[in-house]
């Protein structure tokens, strides 16, 4: 089926990036006709949808970093649209747990992190303090911030693209559309799905999962890759949902590229415990059996899975085995919860997570946005992109204003 009109531009994935990118794109040019193609039947289907809606503070990153810098920016203006649009969330704040003397330094180095990164009303605070925030939780010292939040990130990213279209009826939402090819021809890129072809005279592409091969097909020379890491959450079950009370954190180790298992009051009053983070056969795969040759073969052939897999086998083991035993699960969580039983946790759902990786096991860990003649990709946009969105769209829509010449 042929769509014979030109769009000034197209964006590629409906996640929560992809929609926040045509929000931004459109508030800031409204005549400017725009289309957003998503692949499955719904926006935030994947990454968006099966993340922990944690809205994040900025503690963790690096400062000066695009992370941290989107991060903070993007909470505000995350908080403020949720705020304006009425999207389900609670700025509840979360306590960061220490549990042994050696986390310490650590906690140290991320509280240094966050005033850095002007996380307002972060504290250091005592194990005792740490009780009266989460009564139920055992720790030796800890930091309280209160900017972090929850929100329902399906709700924010469909209520974007919803705003975004009300500003001009010419965009529009394509959906169950998959990008197949991407040919060029005379000023013009012609984007092939399975059924359609759209033409526009500039792409944006916020891939996730699938951002590097969509890169490729765009003539792209990308020497990474993304690899998958499937995170396994369990629930509280209704009775013991009183041991937490909002957000409850571990001290990340420095040595793992994951922040590790936590305690999250989800917007609808569930409490959700995890994830862990495991390889997985299948990049958009939810169950621990589920499998893909083509994303198997693409990450097993390829060398920087396993340099990161041999410099981090003591850990991946670990998660290996507590993807597959409740028993142990339950004992990292008892770590910071010593009360909790077997009873107390049952299965929950599943996210994968998209990691670029070089070469040499390198996890790429910064935001990662690049441009070619008349295309911007977002190769790399891992945790905490979904509470960045907002500023993350903003920064590529001042790209593309430059880039495209958007601007008269």
């Amino acid at each position: 089926m042929e769509n014979k009109d030109v769009f000034d531009i197209a964006i590629i994935g409906g996640g929560i990036v992809g929609a926040a990118t045509f929000y931004k794109l459109q508030e800031r040019n409204k005549d400017l006709k725009i289309l957003l193609i998503e692949k499955e039947s719904a926006l935030a289907a994947h990454q968006t949808g099966h993340n922990s809606g944690v809205i994040h503070s900025g503690l963790y990153y690096t400062p000066g970093s695009l992370k941290a810098k989107n991060c903070v920016q993007g909470r505000h203006e995350l908080v403020d649209f949720a705020k304006k649009y009425n999207v389900a969330h609670d700025v509840c704040g979360k306590v960061v747990v220490a549990t042994k003397e050696s986390e310490l330094p650590f906690m140290e180095k991320i509280y240094n992190n966050g005033i850095a990164n002007q996380t307002e009303g972060i504290e250091k605070i005592t194990g005792a303090q740490i009780k009266d925030i989460e009564p139920h939780v055992e720790g030796i010292g800890g930091i309280w911030v209160p900017c972090t939040g929850i929100i329902d990130f399906v709700g924010a990213t469909n209520k974007m693209a919803e705003v975004a279209i009300g500003m001009n009826f010419h965009s529009h939402v394509q959906l169950g559309e998959k990008v197949i090819a991407v040919n060029k021809k005379n000023g013009i890129s012609e984007v092939v799905t399975e059924n359609k072809r759209f033409l526009a005279k500039h792409l944006i592409f916020c891939g996730g999962l699938q951002a590097d091969r969509l890169a490729r097909k765009d003539g792209v020379d990308l020497k990474e890759q993304v690899v998958g890491f499937r995170g396994d959450y369990y629930e509280l079950t209704e009775a013991a949902r009183f041991k937490v009370k909002n957000l409850i954190y571990p001290v990340p180790n420095p040595e793992f590229p994951f922040l590790g298992v936590h305690f999250t009051r989800m917007t609808n009053g569930e409490i959700e415990c995890g994830p862990n983070a495991v390889f997985t056969f299948k990049r958009e795969g939810y169950g621990k059996t589920d499998f893909s040759f083509k994303d198997s073969f693409d990450a097993l052939t390829y060398k920087g899975t396993w340099k990161l897999f041999f410099s981090n086998m003591k850990f991946g083991l670990d998660e290996y085995r507590r993807a597959f035993s409740k028993r142990l699960f339950l004992k990292t969580l008892q770590t910071m919860i010593p009360s909790l039983t077997m009873e107390d946790i049952e299965p929950g759902r599943a996210g994968v997570r998209a990691l670029l990786l070089g070469q040499d096991g390198d996890t790429r860990d910064d935001f990662r946005i690049e441009q070619t003649e008349d295309s911007i990709h977002v190769l790399n946009a891992p945790s905490p992109a979904a509470t960045a969105s907002l500023a993350i769209g903003e920064y590529i829509s001042v790209m593309a204003e430059e880039k495209f010449r958007l601007k008269a």
